[in-house]
């Protein structure tokens, strides 16, 4: 009995000892990373807490050692301040019947996405500057923010501004198709193709992106996007004949641009992007539906 214990008291000095030795090594590292203990990550623990929300476990490592904020998150922050700028400049100097909800300023806009004006190509994607309300613009500016920011610490601006745009384009191209005769406004296509691709990250690496917190993701991100939708829904049929007749399709189209597109940009956080088949098959799929779009407005299209 006394050797038995003996044996086990020595095994925990061992495992204690095996752990304090992994401890300083891991100490050491982090000083001779850090250049003498000076951490030029000063935001070092916001990357740790980034890489866990937004990456599988196994390439957490690989984006701790290259984290830096250089360049900054300057694409979500600089397309936000734009559509707020837009905003205001609708919800001020042009005249509307009220501020909550724009209507008559917007809809003489420009940008907006006006079905009898398709020959202005950029109204496709110039749309998403104008929204139809307070309630609209601050949806997709704080979704965009607490999403797009730490999307583009991890995968950088131009693969998030890749994925937004491609929402945005499909957003448009699917209203003119399943929604030929009505106006479109926001940026819910790039907001919801940014959740699409965040979405199906946490779906397929689940069990390495902390299950506990993915499920309450996974139902935050359907919460939200239910009750967007359904406002959407609202506003679109249910809405007053003399209110502003608004699309809902590039919801639906901007989640499933994020769902494919975003996916594959995402998912290839330590791979060459262009290498990868599954982005250039995601790709050739949009560029198809695209098409297709295009030739639909052209020749078939009632707004015709």
């Amino acid at each position: 009995m006394m050797a038995a214990a003996h044996d086990l008291e020595m095994e925990d000095v061992n495992m204690n000892m095996g752990r304090d030795i992994e401890e300083e090594l891991e100490e050491e590292k982090e000083m001779k990373e850090d250049g003498k203990g000076k951490d030029p990550f000063k935001n070092k623990k916001v990357h740790r807490i980034v890489s866990k929300w937004m990456l599988p476990e196994n390439v957490r490592r690989t984006y701790l050692e290259r984290a830096n904020c250089l360049p900054p998150p300057v694409f979500i922050i600089s397309i936000s301040i734009a559509e707020l700028a837009v905003f205001i400049y609708y919800a001020v100097w042009k005249p509307q019947k009220q501020w909550i909800t724009l209507d008559t300023g917007i809809l003489e806009s420009p940008f907006i996405y006006n079905p009898t004006k398709r020959e202005e190509a950029w109204r496709f994607i110039s749309y998403m500057l104008v929204h139809a309300g307070v309630q609209h613009i601050l949806g997709n500016l704080i979704m965009q923010l607490i999403l797009g920011i730490p999307l583009e610490m991890v995968h950088k601006g131009l693969r998030v501004g890749l994925v937004y745009l491609a929402g945005v384009i499909a957003g448009s191209l699917a209203s003119s198709i399943f929604d030929p005769l009505k106006y479109l406004v926001g940026a819910s296509g790039g907001v919801y193709a940014l959740m699409g691709g965040y979405f199906m990250n946490v779906l397929v690496n689940f069990r390495e992106m902390i299950p506990a917190f993915g499920i309450v993701r996974l139902l935050i991100i359907i919460l939200i996007i239910v009750s967007d939708v359904g406002f959407a829904l609202y506003r679109r049929f249910f809405v007053p004949a003399n209110g502003s007749p608004v699309s809902f399709a590039a919801h639906i189209a901007g989640g499933f641009a994020g769902m494919s597109i975003g996916y594959t940009v995402f998912s290839c956080f330590d791979k060459a992007l262009l290498r990868d088949p599954r982005f250039w098959a995601a790709i050739a799929a949009y560029l198809a539906c695209v098409l297709f779009a295009v030739l639909f407005n052209i020749f078939l299209s009632p707004a015709n």
